[in-house]
């Protein structure tokens, strides 16, 4: 059973032309929705989780039966995209693609989507056994993995599969970091800077300081912190009565998180109690507070897990051969791990994500379908 190519490359140009920035997914879902009635999916669930993103749409859930008595596996993509996203066409070059305008591609994740629809029809063309398949479809990620984060993981009824939304081909990302997600809010008092600068305190110095102190950047091969947006402050005279940071902390490590997470609690905190009033003439004294979400757990997979045992084979089948990576970013992947779904990431050829000139080629597409299509059907997989 071949990968239809031309076909292929028509639905990821037809996936890609319909606009789909993050929370404005209705029309994708819809498409989406129609092609899987098309493929003969036994069950389509919208689920409700646009009430908690502000989407148009909530997550999709397209379930396949199969004839095989394996395990049944699922695939994750996003159908949302990054921004500059508005009326995007596609460039063809022989089988390099690309935005053919001032905007993305859409390859992430598109070109994963794509995969799945040609693999799906290729087996039922071919009425070749399959193992029971799910694809779990969601919205928001470009986000902030929002649209995982409101699925209900008791719609998923496979126990392991893999996210299909990496750069490059033929990478296996079995190690994802855990991050928190830091607010730093400094509070000062609002004074007249011309007239009585003395009875102010000023957020944004004692922010300053802390932030000249706190880790920044790679710590270590495991860990990184960045501070990445400032806001406070109302005009250049008035002593700022406020300033609000928001910043980061990524580890492979928890211990190493929560330590890193915590000197940076404790620098902010020593900064502000730290502060003196040289002339005692403030009119009160500075407060911080810090808020600590965890934005999303850590991914970490060993090689003897099943869910690698599993593509290594499939790979292995179609004479593909795999590397396995550490990643810095986090993903759905990261979710659904933490949901006790044992998830993979798998690239899809694509490439320069996020940016005007990503691209993909057909034939990272191709191989990517093929390799869906082993992990479907091979019974040693």
């Amino acid at each position: 059973m071949d990968v239809h190519r031309e076909r292929l490359a028509a639905t990821f140009t037809e996936l890609c032309e319909i606009d789909s920035p993050s929370r404005r997914e209705g029309r994708i879902s819809q498409r989406l929705q129609q092609i899987f009635r098309e493929l003969g999916a036994a069950e389509i669930v919208e689920d409700d989780s646009a009430a908690r993103t502000g989407s148009e749409c909530g997550n999709l859930i397209v379930r396949f039966p199969g004839t095989l008595e394996l395990a049944p596996i699922f695939f994750s993509c996003h159908m949302d995209t990054v921004q500059p996203a508005e009326g995007v066409r596609v460039k063809r070059s022989g089988d390099l693609f690309t935005s053919a305008g001032d905007t993305i591609l859409g390859s992430d994740d598109k070109s994963g989507i794509a995969a799945c629809v040609e693999a799906m029809r290729v087996l039922r063309e071919g009425g070749r056994p399959h193992r029971p398949v799910e694809l779990v479809i969601t919205t928001c990620e470009e986000i902030g993995l929002v649209g995982a984060k409101a699925l209900d993981p008791a719609l998923v009824r496979a126990r392991e599969g893999y996210a299909l939304d990496s750069s490059g081909f033929a990478r296996v990302v079995t190690h994802a970091p855990a991050a928190n997600r830091l607010t730093v809010t400094v509070s000062g008092v609002a004074a007249h800077a011309g007239l009585h600068p003395e009875w102010g305190v000023n957020a944004l110095i004692l922010a300053a300081k802390a932030l000249a102190q706190v880790p920044n950047g790679r710590i270590d091969e495991e860990t990184t912190t960045n501070f990445g947006t400032i806001k406070g402050g109302t005009a250049a005279n008035i002593v700022p009565e406020k300033v609000v940071i928001e910043g980061e902390v990524r580890s492979h490590s928890m211990a190493k998180l929560e330590r890193v997470t915590g000197e940076i609690r404790e620098i902010f905190t020593a900064a502000v109690a730290d502060w003196t009033d040289p002339t005692g003439s403030a009119k009160g004294m500075p407060a911080v507070e810090i808020e600590v979400e965890q934005d999303f757990p850590a991914m970490q997979l060993r090689r003897e897990d099943p869910v690698l045992r599993r593509v290594e084979a499939a790979a292995r089948s179609i004479g593909m051969e795999l590397t396995y990576e550490r990643a810095g970013g986090g993903s759905d992947a990261n979710i659904f791990n933490g949901y006790g779904l044992a998830t993979a990431i798998v690239a899809t050829g694509m490439t320069n994500v996020h940016s005007t000139t990503e691209q993909v080629e057909l034939q990272d597409m191709v191989d990517l379908t093929r390799l869906l299509i082993a992990l479907m059907t091979e019974s040693s997989c």
